[in-house]
């Protein structure tokens, strides 16, 4: 039913504006619905007034008195919205809230209980495909925590993409190439010799972890095979090692609950010419140049702060070459929508691979990149200190043993993108309502007892949904405690569109624990089911309802549902 609603109060608003400014009919108006947090503020409200002060050149108050007269004259007319907006207000500086009924609430109650795990769910993004990469860690080591983070927001994205009715897949771009596989390929051969006994100096940039030595006793300890560093020894290391590597990765992410549709590797783009391909159809379009030996991308003509080199002046590849060769493809397998999940590091990289976008002729709006901040680890007090090249840092998958898949996504979910996360690996082991991922999940496992105290009271909440009178006791026995849980429920919808709108999975987060917290608070206060047969119907059929919202918002987030606790 809300999924209804949205745009027809936005199409009643701008008819209402139209026809009290008529020197604005021809006007495309950008009328924005948004939640009210507020819920003394009403449930939805429109901030159109600010931006029609600068149009009109009026006063605010006055142009908001005018649209609201007509709007409320539209809703009358209107015996859809006459029968689902309770009443509209005006506010400074300039709101428009709409109060929706009790009746309609009511309804979307019922509607939740029915519609079960598909309740939130609906067909916006009416199957436009969707493609979201992100981790792609280097091959080089075990994944950290920052790329856990990585794994839990892309995720969580995916998943919420796909209840709004997108296709998407998920795509792991496997950066084997460049000087960290030869540092990697070293690494691996040193500790090889030092296994048969020799004594060979350790590569200055090579990495130090135990997982090195791991990898190394897997290769057959054969004293004449791989004696000296050459090219065979080389690209033997880096295709063992990568291989090895990736089996890490891929059982960590699996163990962490992430699995990708796609594996696409740089070394094959380059070694099927796709790089070389790309580079000589800039050419041919006039955007590469030759300078000193090497070729630059005319990058500077499409936004960038300076041109870029592609190929060095000794013939080998810079990695935006491979970068664009690989964005080439992507937009050739026909995506609607490109997502790129990157890490701060990638920063200055977003303007150069935007230029070479529109330099290939693609629609840059088609490409959207985000930057998840970097998450540092606590444990007792102090920063746990995170280097993959030292060996020094703690892996996804030492913190899932410790602390278990949903603590550790719920947390890498507790921030917003653009915020660095402190990980706190004392407050992620409590069982207690300090842990917020616990206080989410007893929310649920409390909501499912009463389902099994129901039963044994001999409840059958089934046959009371069927009840055609269903919505007349909601409405005899709701008080407004319980009219505001409704409300909240009600906002599932919008919260799901706002997740999608800004692509921050962080907003279902807080949405879920304020649920959690006025849930918890009524049940503190009150009985759901007592000797007052009626009462215990309404309470229980909203508490139902409060236990489908949580459960698939913690479903969208990869976070399981115990049952008991």
């Amino acid at each position: 039913m809300s999924r209804i609603l949205y745009p027809k109060i936005k199409s009643c608003l701008e008819n209402s504006i139209k026809y009290r400014f008529p020197q604005l009919k021809d006007s495309k108006l950008n009328i924005e619905l948004f939640l009210c947090h507020q819920l003394s503020h009403g449930d939805l409200y429109s901030n159109i007034i600010f931006k029609l002060t600068n149009l009109l050149k009026d006063d605010i108050q006055n142009i908001g008195n005018n649209i609201l007269l007509e709007l409320e004259r539209e809703i009358e007319k209107d015996s859809f919205l006459k029968n689902i907006v309770k009443k509209i207000d005006f506010r400074l500086p300039g709101f428009i809230n709409f109060f929706l009924s009790e009746k309609y609430l009511y309804r979307e109650v019922i509607n939740c209980l029915i519609e079960g795990d598909k309740f939130g769910s609906s067909d916006y993004g009416k199957g436009s495909s969707v493609l979201v990469e992100f981790v792609s860690a280097n091959p080089t080591g075990p994944l950290s925590i920052a790329h856990g983070r990585q794994a839990a927001i892309g995720d969580a994205l995916a998943n919420v993409l796909s209840f709004l009715g997108y296709k998407v897949e998920r795509e792991y771009y496997i950066n084997d190439e460049g000087i960290q596989m030869d540092n990697l390929a070293k690494s691996i051969w040193v500790r090889f010799r030092q296994l048969l006994g020799e004594e060979k100096d350790f590569p200055i940039d090579g990495y130090k972890g135990d997982y090195i030595f791991e990898i190394a006793k897997r290769i057959p300890l054969d004293r004449e095979r791989f004696k000296e560093w050459d090219i065979e020894t080389r690209d033997f290391f880096i295709r063992f090692g990568c291989e090895e590597i990736l089996k890490i990765i891929r059982g960590d992410l699996v163990n962490f609950g992430v699995k990708f549709d796609n594996w696409v590797s740089q070394s094959f783009l380059i070694k099927s010419g796709c790089v070389k391909e790309v580079i000589a159809s800039l050419e041919e379009k006039g955007f590469i140049y030759h300078k000193e030996g090497a070729f630059w991308l005319k990058s500077t003509l499409f936004g960038d702060d300076k041109d870029r080199v592609v190929r060095k002046s000794d013939g080998s590849l810079t990695y935006i070459a491979s970068d664009i060769a690989y964005h080439k493809d992507k937009y050739e397998r026909g995506f609607n929508w490109l997502i790129n999940l990157w890490g701060p590091d990638h920063h200055g990289y977003i303007s150069r691979l935007r230029a070479a976008v529109k330099a290939l002729g693609y629609d840059e709006e088609k490409l959207k990149i985000l930057i998840v901040q970097l998450a540092n680890l606590y444990r007792n007090g102090k920063v746990v200190p995170m280097s993959t090249r030292a060996g020094t840092f703690i892996t996804l998958e030492e913190v899932v043993k410790e602390i278990g898949k949903d603590v550790a996504r719920f947390f890498f979910l507790s921030r917003r993108l653009d915020s660095h996360l402190d990980f706190d690996i004392a407050l992620a082991k409590k069982d207690s309502a300090e842990n917020p991922v616990y206080y989410l999940q007893y929310a649920h496992a409390r909501i499912n007892s009463l389902k099994e105290h129901a039963r044994e009271r001999g409840i059958e909440l089934d046959k009371i949904l069927s009840d055609s009178k269903v919505i007349d006791l909601l409405i005899s026995h709701f008080q407004e405690e319980e009219l505001n849980i409704i409300r909240l429920i009600h906002q599932f919808h919008y919260i799901i569109l706002e997740v999608e709108r800004n692509l921050e999975p962080n907003i279902l987060i807080v949405y879920l624990q304020m649920l959690a917290k006025t849930f918890h608070q009524y049940y503190a206060r009150y009985r759901i089911i007592d000797s007052d047969i009626e009462k215990s119907y309404t309470r229980l059929i909203m508490a139902m309802a409060v236990g489908v919202v949580i459960g698939n918002g913690l479903k969208l987030l990869g976070i399981s549902l115990p049952e008991k606790m």
